[in-house]
């Protein structure tokens, strides 16, 4: 869990309360399903979210894992 909130930590800097407007969020939903960035405002983001919220949690969990593959001696 710890893992999946610093990559969301991360993800949002400079846009935490608003992560609808984070450059790097907006470019992975354009690489993912090809909406342009300056189509997407708060509603495209949010239905976003919900519609792909397992597969969001999965990246969520593999970020994690890959975090512990490569950094191992980090607390468990």
């Amino acid at each position: 869990m710890r893992q999946i909130l610093r990559f969301l930590w991360n993800s949002t800097r400079g846009h935490r309360l608003a992560p609808w407007r984070s450059p790097y969020l907006l470019w992975r939903i354009e690489t993912y399903c090809g909406v342009k960035t300056q189509q997407i405002g708060f509603w495209e983001f949010w239905e976003f979210v919900w519609r792909e919220r397992r597969n969001l949690g999965r990246f969520l969990k593999w970020t994690a894992e890959m975090e512990r593959y490569v950094r191992p001696n980090r607390g468990a």
